[in-house]
């Protein structure tokens, strides 16, 4: 398998995870802030929605690769 092909792959794979862990800042974001945290949930906020934008980046690579 050359690298466009396992590219192929992984692309999409961290595409997945990258969705994961952008739901699981949120939902540690409004743990703590129940725990008087304001500071940490708006840092936990904030990888959250970086997080969701690299979903178009992921997307954009996806199209180059050709991949369905």
């Amino acid at each position: 398998m050359d690298d466009i092909e396992k590219l192929k792959k992984l692309i999409p794979h961290w595409m997945e995870h990258n969705d994961e862990h952008a739901e699981s800042y949120k939902i540690w974001a409004e743990r703590v802030s129940s725990c008087e945290m304001k500071d940490l949930s708006e840092i936990l906020l904030k990888l959250h929605s970086e997080s969701k934008k690299l979903k178009a980046l992921f997307e954009e690579a996806i199209k180059i690769l050709n991949i369905d």
